[in-house]
């Protein structure tokens, strides 16, 4: 069947999908009466529901939700229902429910080659252990042979940081070897570099997606990220989960990414720089400097031979949307992301489904809920935007495609509000605030967490750079005020175990089932907290929806010159 029209399956499917023995019947059969108690019910986010939404959105049937794999088009039927079932109107391109998002899909042989050569050695890297590897390009091979390898250090240029890696190095042809985070991530109080970037809070130079663009704008043939648990967020299984697998935009006006691109693993970095007469430890230190410059590692060259798998892929984004009344050209947008990781390779148990059932399958349900109470709720002058996106966990692709083409101006769009990832721990005496001093829609958060008796607490894994990792960043890019909720950017003061039960939730969660098999459904979650994050964005949708207020980037967010372009056109 044509991809582009898969998601046009019959009601038959979603009907099919609800009669499974372990699945819950669709919130569509839970059809509301017009009792007072249940008109009450009707406008506070239901924990039953969005239990059932996940159960089904992350069971085996769905196969993991990978663009373009056979989930989609279950996926995509089953968001259009459920937004259809609320009684909202469709949001995507000409009276559609969708938005279509072409991709291309590669996957690396098994049984290709990837060697380093340091002098007259030569070191083999294995896919997976040593290195995880891919091509973000449309090709059918990946060749290179003897290129040379470039140590950029941390790769940052940042002119306004009084800061450049690169110096006059030519990367063209050549592999650009990246350190990942900032410069100033590892760094003392007492060395100069301290507090230069952002300290232990990510800037967007320590993101792994900036540099490989950067390696891309200077001609670069492969870029290779040395991974480091700490420094990069999470640990190496996940940066190796989908090992010789990409997907990229398969339209982009951006320069050709590099042929190869990927992590290489800490310790195969130490040896090689070893073999080469470095010690990789003090050049991370060196690279700290303000005088550091790329060089070129002695004698140390790059080859690779891959047989690449190439699909074309037509993948969707699904939205609704909630008109205004009398403002109704001006959109707030609330948003998740659909896709998870798709079938991988069996687990101790056997279980090949990756079913993102945290992942976010619960950011989807809340974005459902949200609609369903907005839509019982009385209108409101502003209208509102639920977007589902794909491929985000291919590098926020679906909202990026959307930010480039925007069904509705970014100029008149008046907030992003992301649900990425919610705690299933229980309720918490405060919200975690993911990028501090970017927008005054903090503001808003902390005004809706006061009326839970909630305070805002910053983020207390800043250096994990989740304010990059999630689809409302594709918003921020364009100038739109945003603001996420994210589980895992510090552990919640839980009402039951403080923030020691909070911490503990992340470490279990990321440690062990963040993209594996194991974000899965569970009738032991406590979704209460969740309930009451969700609960903070409705209230912040009411809020700006019968509002005339713009939200406004903070000064010294790097935002805000986007958004001041077209000031003219909101008032």
């Amino acid at each position: 069947m044509n991809r582009v029209n898969q998601f046009c399956l019959s009601l038959t499917l979603i009907a099919s999908i609800s009669a499974c023995t372990d699945s819950p019947p669709l919130i569509e059969d839970n059809k509301l009466d017009h009792s007072a108690e249940t008109q009450v019910a009707s406008t506070t986010v239901d924990g039953q529901r969005l239990s059932n939404i996940v159960q089904v959105l992350a069971s085996d049937e769905f196969e993991g939700r990978a663009p373009g794999g056979p989930g989609e088009a279950k996926t995509l039927a089953y968001l259009v229902e459920q937004f259809k079932s609320i009684g909202l109107e469709p949001g995507g391109v000409d009276g559609s429910w969708t938005q279509s998002v072409p991709l291309i899909h590669t996957q690396l042989a098994q049984n290709g080659k990837l060697s380093v050569a340091i002098g007259d050695t030569s070191q083999s890297w294995q896919q997976g252990f040593d290195v995880a590897v891919s091509t973000a390009r449309a090709v059918e091979t990946v060749e290179i042979d003897s290129a040379p390898l470039v140590f950029v250090g941390f790769g940052a240029s940042a002119p306004e940081r009084d800061w450049d890696d690169f110096a006059d190095i030519d990367l063209t042809g050549k592999v650009a070897v990246f350190l990942v985070n900032d410069p100033d991530f590892s760094a003392t109080a007492d060395e100069p570099v301290a507090g230069r970037f952002g300290n232990k809070r990510m800037t967007y130079y320590g993101r792994w997606t900036y540099k490989y663009e950067e390696a891309a704008r200077r001609g670069a043939l492969a870029a290779l990220v040395i991974h480091e648990p700490k420094a990069a967020g999470y640990g190496w299984n996940v940066a190796a989960s989908s090992p010789g697998e990409k997907f990229a935009l398969a339209q982009t006006s951006d320069p050709l990414p590099p042929l190869l691109q990927g992590w290489l693993q800490y310790d195969a970095a130490a040896v090689m720089f070893a073999a080469a007469g470095l010690d990789l430890a003090e050049q991370r230190k060196l690279a700290r400097r303000d005088d550091f410059s790329a060089f070129e590692l002695p004698q140390v060259s790059l080859s690779a031979s891959f047989k690449v798998a190439l699909e074309k892929i037509d993948s969707q984004n699904v939205l609704a949307r909630l008109p205004g009344t009398t403002q109704a050209d001006e959109t707030l947008m609330v948003s998740s992301h659909w896709d998870a990781y798709g079938q991988g390779e069996p687990d101790a148990q056997g279980r090949i489904v990756r079913p993102g059932a945290n992942d976010d399958a619960l950011g989807t349900a809340g974005v459902i809920e949200l609609a369903r109470v907005l839509k019982a709720g009385r209108p409101m002058a502003r209208s509102v935007v639920f977007a589902v996106w794909t491929a985000e966990e291919s590098g926020l692709l679906g909202s990026a495609a959307y930010a480039t083409q925007p069904i509705y101006p970014m100029h008149s769009t008046v907030a992003n509000l992301t649900l990425d990832i919610l705690q299933t721990a229980g309720p918490a005496r405060d919200v975690i605030l993911v990028g501090e001093g970017q927008s005054d829609l903090e503001d808003d958060l902390s005004r809706a967490a006061a009326l839970q008796s909630r305070v805002v607490t910053p983020e207390n894994l800043p250096e994990n750079g989740l304010f990059f990792r999630a689809d409302h960043f594709s918003l921020a890019r364009q100038g739109v005020p945003v603001l996420l909720i994210m589980g895992i950017a510090g552990g919640a003061d839980l009402v039951e175990g403080g923030r020691v039960a909070g911490d503990q939730w992340i470490a279990d969660y990321t440690g062990n089932c963040y993209h594996q098999t194991c974000d899965a459904w569970s009738a032991d979650w406590d979704l209460r907290g969740a309930i009451d994050d969700i609960e903070l964005f409705h209230t912040i949708l009411r809020e700006l929806g019968d509002s005339t207020r713009w939200p406004q980037w903070k000064t010294g967010s790097e935002f805000r010159a986007i958004r001041s372009k077209t000031d003219k056109l909101r008032e």
